[in-house]
C-alpha cells in the first residue's frame, strides 16, 4: 500500500511570502527560489509526478486562500488548458530564465536577482490568472507542474517499456 503523502497547502504560502519579503530586503536571498524550482524537479524524479503541485507548492497555497475572496470564478478557456498553451508558457520561462543568466554572469547578486524576477513575475501572472479566472488558474499552466508531468509521463513510458520487454521473449528470425 501506497504511504499517503500529508499536505501542507495549509501553512505553505508563509514560504513563498518570506522568500519575497527577504527578497526584496536583499537581493541575496532570491538564491532561495532555487527551491521551489528544484523541489517539484526532485519529487518527479523520484517517481512521485505531481505530488508538489498538490501537497506542497507555496504558490498554489498563496493564491488558494489569498484569492479565493476576490476571484470572479470564471473557467479558463480551453486553449488555455491545452498542451500548446502549457508548452509556450514552459518555454517562455525557460528562455527568460536562460536570457537572465546569461546577463547575470557568474554574479551571485545577479543570478539571485533573476530568480527572484522569475519568482516575481510568475507570481504576478499568477494573481492575475487567479482573480480573471479561479484563484488557482495558474496552476493549470504552471511551467513547473507542465515539467514536472512531462517527466512522470516520460518515466512511466520508459517503464512500461522495460516492462514489455521483460514479457516479450526474444524471437530470433532465421533465414
Amino acid at each position: 500500500m501506497a504511504k499517503k503523502i500529508k499536505s501542507h497547502m495549509e501553512w505553505s504560502w508563509i514560504i513563498l511570502v518570506g522568500f519575497l519579503i527577504l527578497s526584496i530586503a536583499d537581493a541575496r536571498f532570491g538564491i532561495l527560489g532555487i527551491i521551489c524550482i528544484a523541489t517539484p524537479l526532485y519529487h518527479a524524479f523520484k517517481g512521485r509526478g505531481k505530488v508538489h503541485c498538490s501537497h506542497y507548492c507555496p504558490r498554489g497555497s498563496l493564491l488558494g486562500k489569498m484569492l479565493a475572496g476576490i476571484s470572479l470564478q470564471n473557467n479558463m478557456p480551453a486553449w488555455l488548458r491545452g498542451k500548446a498553451a502549457k508548452n509556450t508558457v514552459l518555454s517562455l520561462m525557460i528562455l527568460m530564465f536562460g536570457i537572465s543568466l546569461f546577463h547575470a554572469g557568474l554574479d551571485f547578486v545577479k543570478i539571485s536577482f533573476a530568480i527572484f524576477r522569475l519568482m516575481g513575475v510568475s507570481l504576478l501572472v499568477g494573481i492575475l490568472m487567479g482573480v480573471i479566472f479561479k484563484p488557482r488558474s495558474w496552476c493549470q499552466v504552471c511551467p513547473m507542474g507542465h515539467a514536472t508531468g512531462l517527466i512522470k509521463n516520460y518515466k512511466d513510458l520508459k517503464e512500461a517499456k522495460v516492462n514489455l520487454e521483460l514479457k516479450t521473449p526474444d524471437k530470433k528470425i532465421t533465414a
